[in-house]
């Protein structure tokens, strides 16, 4: 049955938690699971795991009225799923990468190692010495100086296997990353979770080598959200 033929009367607005049905309101992973005509969950196959969890953690942590604006990406994030470890680490490479420059500094020590671990997670996967840093890692841990240094130092007493990173590593960073960026004195929390959550989605895309998280789509079941109910 496609998802056209489910279309309810109304598409619910997006909104905190779970939904036990689109009557009491959606999160991001619930119209997901409706798009691609699965059963009605915040946890649907279509997407990856990590992916999805970070998708939840900035869904509920947006502001009522900024969470609105992620409602364009909800249908990018359909298909994306993969078992390459890959995936995991890009996800929260890129979640640590955005929080550690805005993080409290009671955070940024956190964030700094998770930073670390998680490129040189990827470093190993593609075949690069685990201290030869991307670019865009060496320019996040010098805007944070002195997390950075206490991180590298820290970082050399540890390690953590494939499969404890992806049990438990990543899906930390991720939610420690949201937290502190939602939580940060920055003028717009919103704007930098929702610019990490595309982020997240286009470095799938680009690893998975499918065309551009921005390609059109149809977003006609999406315009309820973009303005609540009134």
């Amino acid at each position: 049955m496609s998802s056209q033929s489910q279309t309810p009367e109304f598409v619910p607005v997006l909104s905190r938690g779970r939904h036990r049905r689109p009557a009491k309101g959606a999160c991001f992973m619930e119209l997901a699971s409706f798009l691609a005509g699965e059963r009605w969950s915040d946890h649907p196959k279509c997407t990856q795991p990590l992916l999805a969890s970070l998708a939840r953690t900035v869904n509920d942590c947006t502001s009522d009225q900024g969470r609105s604006r992620l409602a364009v990406l909800i249908p990018s994030v359909i298909g994306l799923t993969s078992d390459d470890l890959r995936m995991d680490a890009v996800i929260a490479l890129r979640a640590a990468r955005t929080a550690l420059p805005v993080a409290a500094a009671d955070r940024q020590r956190v964030m700094a190692v998770a930073v670390l671990t998680a490129d040189r997670v990827l470093a190993r996967l593609d075949g690069r010495a685990p201290q030869s840093l991307q670019d865009s890692t060496r320019r996040a841990l010098e805007q944070a100086p002195e997390a950075a240094g206490w991180a590298r130092q820290f970082s050399r007493e540890i390690g953590v296997s494939p499969r404890g990173f992806r049990r438990h590593s990543a899906p930390s960073t991720v939610r420690c990353a949201v937290l502190a960026v939602a939580e940060a004195c920055v003028p717009d929390p919103d704007a930098v979770l929702h610019d990490m959550l595309a982020g997240s989605i286009s470095d799938c895309v680009a690893l998975l080598g499918r065309e551009s998280a921005d390609a059109p789509v149809d977003l006609t079941p999406l315009q309820a959200v973009s303005s609540p109910a009134r």
